[in-house]
């Protein structure tokens, strides 16, 4: 009779793993959450909701803009010409690219500055980086940033590695929008 006790203690210990399993939503390619990457817009359709990007590596990709899509550094899709440097936070379902937030890079949007990161604090929000000219900097991380943004360094950082922070520059200091190791 003891057997069998412990027999239906492990039956249910599988069942109850087996249905916290399946509640998962699939993996996509080890990836999930949002995600980002650095691309130049290549066309934009407002009328169908859909922006067409050449991302780092060159591949031309088309995503379609989310209810309530954040632009920042202009006042929507039309402001997107083509050649424009932008930052895209997208998730993917059911193999739709859907953008979240776009981030313009350049003159009226997030500005670029390199260094080694010395310490990421999701936490607390905030990226200490290290200058060439020894300078040390904390920045601001956005909720964003602060979950998905340099999810490919280290951690915790081994001094020596060199990222890129896109950044805008605000009253109460710096905000990394998006950060990436140096290519």
């Amino acid at each position: 009779m003891r057997n069998s006790g412990n027999i239906a203690l492990i039956g249910i210990a599988v069942l109850a793993a087996t249905a916290a399993y399946a509640q998962r939503p699939p993996a996509i390619s080890g990836v999930t959450g949002t995600m980002a990457t650095e691309a130049t817009i290549k066309d934009e359709q407002k009328a169908a909701n859909k922006i067409i990007v050449a991302t780092e590596d060159g591949v031309e990709r088309t995503y379609d803009a989310a209810k309530g899509m954040l632009v920042h550094g202009g006042k929507g899709l039309e402001d997107l010409k083509p050649g424009t440097t932008v930052v895209i936070h997208y998730t993917v379902e059911g193999g739709v690219n859907t953008v979240q937030e776009i981030d313009r890079v350049g003159d009226s949007g997030l500005r670029t500055t390199e260094g080694i990161v010395t310490n990421i604090d999701r936490g607390k929000k905030e990226i200490t980086l290290r200058y060439d000219s020894g300078k040390v900097e904390k920045l601001k991380l956005t909720d964003r940033a602060a979950v998905d943004a340099g999810q490919a360094l280290k951690t915790p950082p081994q001094g020596n590695e060199r990222i890129v922070v896109y950044y805008s520059d605000e009253a109460h200091g710096k905000i990394a929008h998006y950060f990436k190791p140096k290519s």
